[in-house]
């Protein structure tokens, strides 16, 4: 069933909507849970919260890309369970990827006036700027929070050539911003 299908279903309220999301999708959604939480029940309690949050948000929204909005939901949900999980002790194993953005994203490197939806509009248009694999790369590192010997395996690279690859991209990354007038 494709994504338009899967959409009307939720417009009509069909309860089939949510096992085609999960026939389509679950697999997908579970994966970018667990790669934040690393635990298991958690990242399925995640993945059940976001089709409960779909099911709430259509309608009335009707997304133009059901996988990103999917993704977008059981990320952001899942960085929400992990910030209460790990809220009085530290996983390490999540944090990596955020701490390595520091440099280019700290908590005050922004001015009055400009908006996170602004800061990813720019951070958008610099991936389409990048090499496919290059922001391949990024994303999978830095949404999915995929592991550095994971991005390798799966564009045959070595974890040497990810971590450079990753590197240059978050200076390029920095340099693209404060050009674009934001401060990092």
């Amino acid at each position: 069933m494709n994504d338009l299908q899967i959409i009307e279903l939720y417009f009509a309220r069909d309860e089939a909507a949510i096992k085609e999301t999960d026939a389509k999708y679950g697999k997908l959604c579970f994966q970018i849970s667990n790669n934040i939480l690393h635990c298991d029940p958690d990242a399925e309690e995640c993945v059940n919260d976001t089709y409960l949050t779909v099911w709430n948000q259509i309608p009335p929204t009707r997304p133009n890309r059901f996988s990103a909005f999917l993704c977008r939901i059981v990320r952001n949900l899942s960085l929400k369970r992990y910030e209460y999980n790990t809220a009085e002790k530290r996983n390490a194993a999540a944090l990596i990827p955020l701490s390595e953005l520091e440099g280019v994203l700290t908590d005050d490197r922004i001015g009055d006036g400009v908006s996170d939806e602004h800061l990813g509009a720019l951070i958008s248009v610099f991936l389409r700027e990048q090499k496919p694999d290059v922001r391949g790369v990024f994303v999978r590192r830095y949404f999915f929070f995929d592991a550095i010997s994971d991005i390798a395996a799966r564009y045959g690279f070595g974890e040497n050539k990810v971590k450079s690859m990753l590197f240059h991209t978050r200076n390029k990354l920095k340099i693209f911003l404060q050009k674009e007038g934001i401060t990092v």
